[in-house]
């Protein structure tokens, strides 16, 4: 009996090390698969951001303590000739896209996080009000494939046509470090026009807002059309930004009541004065910065003369001057010979006595 249990013993001992080196083959090579699918989109975004950023070195960022600045928000329509550029091409030419589906590119492949549009409006970027691109596209009636656990959408499944309008946040600020104005985007958000079913007016579908500063080393690499009339003329996406070459009208401002231009303004024309009012404040601060240019452009005039030109004004000024002393001294009266010959004696005496 006891041979027997001892021959077990040795058979339990031989099977289990002989099984041991596979089942440990086996769960290295589990857990190495599960960290290749954890980690390779995570790793494959960072590498682009970082690549992206390394060749786009120059971004700067709004300093948090400014001395003076303005939030507003402004419509974007893609049907205005400063903003058709975003919306060219439709579906994507080549390496040609559109800001929209490039945008949608990117958060489709994880490269830049997406976050709610909320109900009043106003931009929040914490991990809790991130979106999944799942959620959007179902939300929106989106087609897409997923392909083990990667999600796909075809270019002419991508509605760039429908989005018409965008959604942007600017801030005007004062730098008091560097003396300098800007204007700075803070945030986009795309806004799709889907027209009625039933042949009513077509509504507005804001989608997700995206942090500008997220998007910005990415539109450095895309280029966008800045004239009808010459082809040629591009500039990248990230130029156009920075520039502000875009054009929109303000619908709201960062206020104490958190009210948007239309919810304050009676009617539509009291909201068109309203929206030049705000435009010619800022445009008001921007050049007052230094003082009045007023009285700068008529000292910067006097100033920028040539010195030939004020040198003959000195001696215009000089003759007129003579000139007019001559006809006081020759409107005076003449005095006789006598005066004059004894104010000459006078004269001579002192002369003699000095």
């Amino acid at each position: 009996m006891k041979r027997v249990l001892f021959l077990l013993m040795i058979t339990l001992v031989a099977g289990a090390v002989c099984a041991q080196p596979k089942a440990r083959r086996q769960q290295q090579q589990q857990q190495k698969a599960q960290q290749q699918q954890k980690q390779q989109q995570p790793t494959q975004s960072q590498g682009m951001s970082m690549r992206a950023r390394l060749s786009f070195p120059t971004a700067v960022e709004m300093p948090e303590n400014v001395v003076w600045r303005r939030d507003i928000y402004r419509e974007i329509d893609l049907n205005d000739d400063p903003n058709a550029g975003l919306y060219y091409p439709v579906e994507p030419i080549d390496k040609q896209l559109n800001l929209f589906t490039y945008v949608f590119k990117l958060a489709l492949n994880g490269y830049i996080p997406v976050y709610e549009y909320r109900l009043d409006g106003n931009e929040v970027f914490t991990d809790s009000a991130k979106v999944q691109m799942r959620t959007v596209l179902d939300n929106y009636h989106i087609f897409y494939e997923d392909r083990d656990g990667k999600l796909r959408v075809d270019n002419s499944d991508i509605p760039s046509a429908e989005v018409k309008m965008y959604y942007l946040k600017e801030s005007a600020y004062f730098d008091d470090a560097n003396s300098t104005f800007h204007r700075k985007v803070q945030a986009v958000c795309p806004v799709m026009i889907r027209e009625d079913d039933f042949g009513g007016e077509a509504s507005k579908y804001p989608l997700f807002w995206v942090r500008y500063s997220d998007l910005e080393p990415f539109l450095a690499r895309q280029t966008v059309m800045t004239s009808n009339l010459n082809n040629a003329a591009t500039m990248s996406m990230e130029d156009y930004f920075t520039m502000n070459r875009y054009s929109g009208k303000i619908y709201k401002t960062n206020n104490m009541l958190g009210k948007t231009l239309a919810q304050y303004c009676p009617n539509d024309s009291a909201l068109a004065k309203e929206q030049k009012k705000i435009e010619a404040e800022l445009k008001a601060f921007e050049q007052n910065i230094f003082g009045d240019q007023h009285k700068k452009d008529s000292l910067d005039s006097i100033a920028k003369l040539d010195p030939r030109q004020l040198k003959a004004a000195k001696k215009k000024s000089g003759k007129t001057g003579s000139s007019s002393s001559a006809k006081v001294k020759s409107s005076k009266p003449k005095k006789s010979s006598s005066s004059s010959s004894s104010s000459t004696a006078r004269m001579s005496v002192r002369r003699q006595r000095h």
